[in-house]
């Protein structure tokens, strides 16, 4: 018999993955595929037509997701009535990514713009309370130079 070697972070995965919890999990996922161009990877219904488990690919990275189940303590943001977490998505053209989760339902929260920092950036709150940020990077620069670019901004500065 021999042993195998289990990876402790599985192939495909990253140290960090979201998971959220969502009103209608079956519904999210439908939302993220069309805005955002997920991949199913797997679902695991539960009793009652809830999903107990299911993971999506967004670009390189896992997202998970369960419906809610208050009998657990497992509240999603509109039962919380909002969430302090923004899920951030790093795109190849920040204006069309947006522009596709408006038309799928997303709210826009904070129009596209160039920011100080280096990335063209706009806010969203998905149609399950799930807040998120969407950029493309432009720029390169050195923490001296978004400190100049912020100066400018003065306190019309969004992100800090």
């Amino acid at each position: 018999m021999s042993l195998t070697t289990v990876k402790p972070i599985p192939t495909g995965m990253h140290a960090l993955t979201p998971h959220l919890v969502c009103a209608g999990a079956a519904d999210a996922i439908g939302f993220y595929k069309q805005a955002f161009g997920a991949a199913e990877l797997s679902r695991m219904p539960g009793p009652g037509g809830k999903l107990m488990h299911a993971m999506l690919r967004i670009g390189d990275s896992a997202l998970m997701l369960v419906d809610e189940a208050p009998e657990w303590n497992m509240l999603g943001p509109k039962a919380l009535k909002g969430s302090p977490v923004t899920i951030h998505l790093y795109v190849t053209d920040v204006d069309a990514t947006v522009a596709k989760a408006v038309a799928a339902g997303a709210k826009l929260t904070m129009a596209v713009a160039e920011m100080f920092w280096g990335d063209r950036y706009g806010t969203l709150e998905d149609p399950f309370g799930h807040r998120w940020s969407i950029a493309t990077h432009t720029r390169d620069l050195t923490p001296e130079q978004m400190q100049q670019e912020m100066a400018k901004m003065g306190n019309h500065c969004p992100g800090a």
